[in-house]
């Protein structure tokens, strides 16, 4: 029986991700939902200083949300939270990622990245994406899943594809961007593929 999963996000880029990476490995076998296509109006802030929480609320705020609808009721529920970790910047932005877009000059925060990176040597732009996934089933039982792509902040911005800091992140053992990359080449390395594949065996695991 395939499962049916709403996807507790109302960034579009993320969704789409998401579609493309369950297609790649789900097939058929898990039917994915969006809150705009069950008619919810929902968007929980994102208040806690974990990717874990993070998620966490998201998921939960949906979850008693489709328990009151009987259509929906029986849905996983899935929210990640993810960033960006330049070690150069202790860590940062990391659970701050997507503010720091917003923060940032023309909302540019590949630029206002490059920019606070200028006298960062070669070997000290170290960094990595990371993603936390939680997933509830219809009876609120949790399991989380993690998954990271590490790489570098490269000195300027490559490629067209992807979103948020794609365009600056160097692929570790590889000379390219990470916006560089076709779809299904970025979801196999992805902090985001990674994660989602792991839910992905979960989901066919208990859903046979």
């Amino acid at each position: 029986m395939a499962a049916s999963v709403l996807i507790a996000s109302n960034n579009a880029h993320k969704l789409q991700e998401f579609r493309e990476i369950f297609r790649l490995y789900a097939a058929n076998d898990i039917a994915l939902f969006s809150a705009q296509t069950l008619g919810l109006d929902l968007d929980p802030d994102e208040t806690a200083e974990t990717y874990l929480e993070n998620a966490r609320i998201k998921a939960k705020a949906f979850h008693n949300l489709i328990r009151q609808r009987s259509e929906a009721s029986e849905m996983f529920v899935l929210a990640d939270d993810s960033g960006l970790e330049v070690d150069a910047m202790e860590g940062g932005p990391g659970v701050r990622s997507a503010r720091y877009h917003k923060a940032a000059p023309d909302k540019d925060g590949c630029g206002a990245l490059l920019n606070a990176l200028t006298t960062v040597s070669e070997d000290q732009r170290k960094a990595r994406f990371r993603c936390v996934v939680v997933l509830l089933e219809p009876d609120g039982q949790e399991h989380v899943f993690e998954g990271r792509c590490e790489g570098s902040i490269g000195f300027d911005k490559r490629g067209t594809a992807g979103f948020g800091f794609d365009p600056v992140f160097r692929v570790e053992g590889d000379t390219r961007h990470l916006a560089e990359l076709s779809a299904e080449e970025k979801h196999q390395i992805s902090h985001r593929g990674n994660a989602a594949r792991k839910v992905i065996d979960f989901l066919k695991n208990v859903t046979g």
